[in-house]
């Protein structure tokens, strides 16, 4: 099963693709999606939905897992990221996926085995997880947690073991 992971953000947007085979776990792809900083905000989030469609059009994945928004201290920041993550989502939806969604704080647990680690541990986590892998940047090591965290849900769902 090749499981998508999404990481969303109005300036960037990190993905990840891997394919997942019971609990072992192989790197397909990642990278960023990146919008124009000086754009008004409906091109920003068109421009980030035309990405993402042709992203799900080329690299055809079985099923998507995004992270879910956590709250800034910025109100405003944290709309732009609600409405980038609506993009986000309704473009997987749209593209047949079916969409799981994960707090942050769980997908440091299961890749990095603590729901407060740092983002560095996180990426150092997901390298160590997806050997040989070059990792696009922070966005996309995030993004890729959350897929891994969807492949060990889904495996857990398999064998009948709940987390």
């Amino acid at each position: 099963m090749k499981i998508l992971g999404l990481d969303p953000g109005l300036g960037t947007t990190g993905w990840g693709l891997i394919e997942a085979e019971g609990n072992r776990l192989r790197h397909i792809a990642n990278g960023q999606l990146k919008t124009d900083t000086t754009a008004e905000l409906p091109r920003r989030l068109a421009h980030l939905a035309n990405q993402l469609d042709a992203l799900v059009a080329d690299r055809k994945p079985d099923t998507a897992a995004v992270e879910e928004v956590f709250v800034n201290k910025n109100p405003q920041s944290t709309l732009k990221l609600g409405q980038a993550r609506g993009v986000v989502i309704m473009v997987a939806a749209r593209g047949g996926l079916d969409v799981a969604e994960y707090a942050a704080r769980l997908v440091k647990k299961a890749v990095v085995g603590n729901g407060n680690a740092e983002k560095v541990q996180v990426h150092a986590m997901v390298a160590r997880l997806l050997p040989g892998a070059p990792i696009a940047g922070p966005d996309a090591a995030d993004a890729l947690a959350v897929a891994i965290t969807h492949a060990h849900h889904l495996a857990s769902k398999r064998s009948g073991i709940s987390r």
